[in-house]
């Protein structure tokens, strides 16, 4: 008879409202995984917000990798470089919610590379990436993606500041950008993950064409992507409930849960 798998320890640096829709579904009850850890910067404000049927280790997120065996950032995407290299360089797990940030910081790679660390890009808000990464083993022709959020989601974004848009006096579907995906990983750190999600499965961030509306008539966060390759053709769109933060859809916390379950699960569906 084989030996049970061992529980594996997670930790989740942040804990907001994605940090917390994490936390609860484990501490619900999964088997083989258990919270183990949090690293937040007010630790009597996480203990007040949610109470744990095992209590975890409260610390920062530059101990947290000490405490657990994959670590899931949920934090600002400015904090990916410091929440990122303990843990690669533990040879450790770490699944990346904001996986624009990652484009920023590719040096990250190496470091996992160097220790045998491993970084997980979860599927967020995005569905097929399956399919975008079969393609991507034969050629693909051409990428497109088309987001659509009411205007509040872009609200604060860096593109919007420095070009002057005003949100507020967006009454009719507008285009605010076209280009890349790179350049919206900066331009829209908070926003756009998974354009940046989409180009890392197939062509490339510089071959990733986007476009993004702010459409008042909208209540969604909507996604539709266009792929051409050599082996097939398909288009996908999801439409995703904003989580309390609008910036963000509520599937984006349970695909860290469901990328989760997959490590640990006798039977894994999907690639």
């Amino acid at each position: 008879m084989g030996t049970p798998s061992p529980t594996l320890r997670v930790g989740i640096a942040g804990f907001g409202s994605i940090g917390k829709t994490i936390a609860k579904k484990i501490d619900a009850g999964i088997p083989g995984l258990r919270v183990a850890a949090l690293g937040v910067r007010d630790v009597q404000k996480a203990r007040d917000a949610y109470t744990f049927k095992q209590a975890p280790v409260y610390t920062d997120i530059d101990h947290l990798s000490e405490h657990c065996d994959i670590v899931v950032e949920c934090a600002p995407a400015a904090l990916l470089p410091r929440i990122a290299e303990p843990v690669l360089k533990a040879g450790k797990k770490l699944l990346v919610l904001s996986s624009g940030a990652l484009l920023l910081n590719q040096q990250l790679v190496d470091i996992a590379r160097e220790h045998g660390g491993q970084i997980i890009v979860a599927t967020g808000a995005l569905i097929g990436l399956d399919a975008v990464t079969a393609a991507a083993e034969g050629t693909i022709n051409e990428v497109r993606m088309v987001s659509r959020k009411p205007p509040l989601g872009f609200a604060g974004a860096p593109y919007v500041v420095q070009n002057n848009i005003d949100l507020d006096a967006i009454k009719e579907p507008t285009r605010i950008y076209s280009g890349t995906a790179r350049e919206a990983a900066t331009g829209f750190p908070a926003n756009l993950n998974v354009a940046v999600s989409l180009s890392l499965a197939g062509v490339g961030p510089d071959r990733t064409i986007l476009e993004i509306w702010a459409d008042p008539t909208v209540s969604r966060n909507i996604h539709r992507i266009e792929v051409d390759s050599e082996d097939a053709k398909f288009s996908m769109e999801i439409q995703n409930v904003p989580s309390e933060n609008p910036k963000t859809g509520r599937i984006t916390a349970l695909s860290a849960v469901a990328a989760l379950r997959k490590l640990v699960a006798p039977l894994r569906i999907g690639t």
